[in-house]
């Protein structure tokens, strides 16, 4: 799987077309001109979210009504044009010209990232280390979207019942336990499937990955559900109906669901302690970054492709070392595309890479060393213009 090319009309600040290379790809520049935006539209094109925020009608250009983002995607021999409109009230997605469902058009293109913001998987609350599996499975199995959806549609229901039943009489609220009852069983059902499917999934994510990668700690991850304790969770959709039955009345009085996978976590360990209480700042993004890259390493064994890998600011995060072991593993196992403002690290990374200078927005692939268009920055007058650049003609007709 690569993204051969992109296409950004207001979406921030950007504007443009590029092509990419299947291996290596580096935005360069200074801050605040663009890149994080370049790579963060590449994961909204593959996962109509962003990873920098939940609005994502806030990415829309200010003068703009919409913004569009449309890439080429290379996939088994086979060309996908892939693309998404948004509006201030709307997402519509595209493949080959046609409109898809969300559900539909999930899996088209397959985006993993490393950021600031992804720490929470490690620092943060447990829904973000459950979305984090949940992506993954999505990513080898696009039909798990719609049982999360299943899923989320019955505790929405059912805590619209339970916050009826909180504020109804004591004599009122009978009225209500049949109908909570109702969706019990559906959740106990979508409960059992979902419980399963991380529990595998996390099995086999602790078989792939490279636990030492970054250094002599050992990085180790458990699936806790919430039912731990409570009984044989080897026939848990049995223990979550006993649990659903017998919570109810707690359930009431906090008006709300208590019980189910959706309070569930992942543990994640360094040499056998909590990276989240006890890991430094370093420990936390290794530990991060070996998650990620189980979750490649198992996707290329599970569909022999190679998805996306998206690094936002490798400098900031890593240290050369771990910048180096980092591109190394993934040399071959996933379309890497990473920004830095740093003209060594990009200078570094030249020959082996496709590079883009960014500057206001737009991005111009550089043809010559970075020292080379550092050098002659002073000289040129007509700014990112004035490089020798591929794919970022804003005269070219739309792919």
């Amino acid at each position: 799987m690569i993204l051969s090319k992109l296409e950004v009309i207001g979406f921030r600040n950007l504007s443009g077309t590029l092509n990419f290379g299947s291996n290596l790809n580096v935005f360069y520049g200074e801050n605040a001109q663009g890149k994080t935006n370049w790579l963060e539209a590449v994961y909204v094109l593959g996962n109509t979210k962003s990873f920098r925020t939940s609005h994502l009608d806030e990415a829309i250009e200010f003068s703009s009504q919409q913004a569009i983002i449309r890439g080429c995607v290379l996939r088994e021999g086979l060309e996908k044009d892939l693309q998404i409109c948004l509006t201030k009230s709307s997402k519509l997605f595209f493949v080959n010209g046609k409109r898809e469902s969300v559900s539909h058009y999930i899996g088209n293109l397959d985006v993993f990232v490393f950021s600031n913001e992804e720490l929470g998987i490690v620092r943060g609350e447990p829904s973000e280390r459950r979305r984090f599996l949940d992506r993954g499975i999505v990513s080898l199995n696009p039909a798990y979207l719609k049982l999360i959806s299943d899923y989320n549609h019955v505790i929405k229901q059912k805590n619209n019942l339970l916050k009826q039943a909180q504020e109804a009489t004591e004599r009122e609220r009978y009225k209500f336990i049949d109908l909570i009852q109702v969706w019990n069983e559906q959740l106990a059902d979508l409960g059992a499937k979902i419980h399963t499917t991380r529990t595998q999934y996390v099995e086999r994510l602790e078989r792939v990955a490279s636990k030492r990668l970054f250094g002599k700690e050992e990085i180790s991850i458990r699936y806790r559900s919430s039912l731990e304790g409570r009984g044989d969770l080897s026939n848990y959709r049995s223990l979550l109906a006993e649990r659903l039955e017998l919570r109810l009345p707690n359930e009431i009085s906090a008006g709300y669901s208590l019980v189910g996978p959706h309070r569930d976590d992942l543990d994640i360990y360094y040499d056998g302690r909590e990276v989240s209480r006890f890991g430094s700042s370093g420990q936390q993004r290794s530990a991060l970054l070996i998650l990620d890259l189980a979750q490649i390493s198992l996707y290329n064994q599970v569909l022999e492709e190679t998805p996306v890998f998206i690094i936002d600011d490798i400098d900031a995060e890593l240290d050369r070392n771990r910048i180096d072991t980092l591109l190394d593993f993934l040399d071959g196992k996933a379309q890497t595309f990473i920004s830095t403002s740093k003209s060594t690290v990009a200078e570094s990374l030249f020959q082996r890479a496709y590079c883009h200078l960014v500057e206001a927005g737009r991005a111009a692939r550089i043809s010559q060393s970075v020292e080379g268009v550092r050098s002659s920055s002073a000289d040129r007058t007509g700014g990112i213009d004035s490089l020798d650049i591929d794919g970022a003609d804003k005269h070219r007709a739309p792919f």
